[in-house]
């Protein structure tokens, strides 16, 4: 139990149905849905939509998204790839004839065509219970009337407002600056979009003026997409993928999202005796930094579209991850794996709801980057997403930019099973960061028994591109020691990612966290 004179905040506790999310009015908007009859699916994305028109630096129409669901009665998880593709007309070998090593993250080249849109409408008419009219109506609302700005959200909009250009700084801008909190955002071109989809689904936006839109506005920068790319985006149902730590098994998204790297990251740290260790000492960090260097090494090496990909199970097996242990030394920092070629950054939103009848979505939504492209489309304001940057131009490798294809993905919703049983969907954002949080959060909760508000509390840290990037929750002391062994440390201007759960108990209870590092909650009934 947390002590109650220190700030914090207590787990949610309800029986009917809960949601956890990023942003308070999509929590209350999912948890609505809930009440009036909806399901989860229809609550995830009634939360996850109006999260564009809340958090616009982070996700919006533009972007792609990853599901992972349960359905009601079942134990069984369906995934679902909401991530679109390279317009046919991308080649690496064309950007590397003009001297680029890798795909500009800021420029048209790295726009990928925007899949979430398709995979809401599916996910709606093959799960939901509610008309899109209904679930769409809270966002067009609020993209109408507009949201007062969040402070977490403001602090974002005024990193990320130097990357806006052209029509995105209209539209984005408050007089040529980032918004101060509770000052109202309005989005009335997006609420136009989504009148359109509420009445025609999925035509609205990929097909007729919405679509025209689109691809007029990313011709005039330059980009080669067409109304044939937009109108092929689809999204695909799959199997997640799993791997087991101690008592649970962890189900991710299978490629093109990372989340495999989690799963690999769990498996080297299964080598050491994580729960002896301070779960707030220099010992775990470091270990924790040790297997991130290598499970995103591999991640690096191996994962892209599933299409191009052929060593997940190298990647995932016991063998791989018990000979990457055995490469980490306990008391020094080992030199960087492998250069980290991909771009990575920490902008995206996760919502995940649990109803009364226990069906379980855990769904991650973004546009990459913060604002993705910086680039909006001229006429309804459409942010562009940049997923693109994560391809890379070497050539031969599986992940190498090309027409057609799906770039490595850095977003991943997660669950965890218990003895066949799915216990807990939740997810961490934060880009890159997110393996390493699924992994931090798993052990949280396995070998230290944590809540899972607890769980997402708990002070983070990360060894990546920036060196070893440590949270004020560490002690100074912690950081001392981390730097004796070796690690570049610093404080991160931004806290490492935000994260929600909800754990669906044997008794029937949902208990429920949402990260106190964003402005969001959990609300339950």
């Amino acid at each position: 139990m947390r002590d109650f004179h220190l700030p914090g905040r207590s787990a949610v506790f309800a029986e009917n149905g809960v949601c956890a999310s990023s942003h308070p009015l999509a929590a209350s908007t999912a948890l609505d849905v809930l009440k009036s009859g909806g399901n989860a699916v229809d609550a995830a994305i009634a939360g996850a939509v109006l999260l564009g028109i809340c958090e616009p630096q982070m996700t919006g129409l533009g972007g792609d998204c990853f599901v992972l669901l349960k359905p009601p009665g079942e134990d069984r998880v369906t995934a679902l790839n909401g991530s679109g593709r390279a317009p046919k007309g991308l080649s690496a070998a064309e950007m590397r004839s003009r001297g680029l090593s890798a795909v500009p993250v800021r420029g048209v080249e790295a726009v990928t065509l925007p899949g979430a849109v398709d995979a809401f409408c599916k996910l709606s008419a093959d799960w939901g219970k509610k008309p899109l009219q209904d679930i769409l109506a809270p966002a067009i609302h609020y993209a109408e009337h507009g949201v007062p700005v969040a402070p977490r959200v403001a602090f974002d909009w005024a990193e990320d407002a130097p990357h806006l250009q052209g029509r995105a700084r209209d539209l984005f801008l408050f007089g040529g600056n980032a918004p101060q909190p509770g000052q109202i955002f309005r989005a009335p071109g997006q609420a136009e979009v989504l009148r359109r989809i509420a009445r025609e689904g999925r035509a609205g936006y990929y097909e007729g003026e919405v679509a025209e839109d689109l691809i007029a506005s990313l011709r005039a920068l330059g980009g080669t997409h067409t109304l044939d790319d937009l109108a092929a985006t689809a999204c695909d149902y799959v199997d997640p993928v799993s791997g087991p730590y101690k008592n649970i098994d962890l189900l991710e998204h299978p490629p093109n999202g990372q989340g495999a790297t989690a799963i690999l990251m769990l498996k080297i740290l299964r080598h050491f005796d994580i729960a002896a260790m301070d779960p707030f000492g220099a010992a775990r960090a470091h270990i924790e930094a040790e297997a991130a260097k290598l499970a995103y090494d591999a991640r690096n090496r191996f994962i892209a579209d599933p299409d191009h990909m052929t060593r997940l199970d190298h990647m995932l097996s016991d063998k791989t991850a018990a000979a990457l242990a055995a490469l980490i030394d306990p008391k020094r920092a080992m030199a960087a794996a492998a250069p980290l070629t991909e771009a990575v950054h920490k902008d995206t939103i996760y919502i995940t709801v649990v109803d009364r009848d226990r069906m379980a979505v855990s769904l991650i939504y973004s546009v990459y980057f913060g604002f993705g492209s910086g680039f909006a489309s001229d006429r309804f304001g459409i942010n562009f997403q940049n997923r693109g940057a994560g391809f890379t131009l070497t050539e031969g490798h599986p992940n190498e930019a090309a027409g057609g294809k799906r770039p490595m993905h850095t977003i991943i919703p997660g669950m965890i099973a218990k003895n066949g049983r799915v216990v807990m969907p939740f997810g961490v954002m934060g880009g890159a960061y997110q393996p390493c949080g699924h992994a931090r959060f798993v052990s949280n909760i396995v070998d230290f028994g944590m809540d899972p508000q607890a769980a997402i509390d708990g002070a983070r840290s990360f060894s990546g591109p920036d060196g070893m990037q440590v949270e004020r929750g560490y002690s100074d002391e912690v950081r001392a020691e981390l730097a004796a062994m070796g690690h570049e440390v610093s404080i991160p201007r931004t806290p490492l990612g935000g994260a929600q759960a909800i754990l669906i108990g044997e008794d029937g209870i949902l208990t429920a966290g949402s990260d106190p590092r964003k402005d969001g909650v959990a609300l339950g009934y």
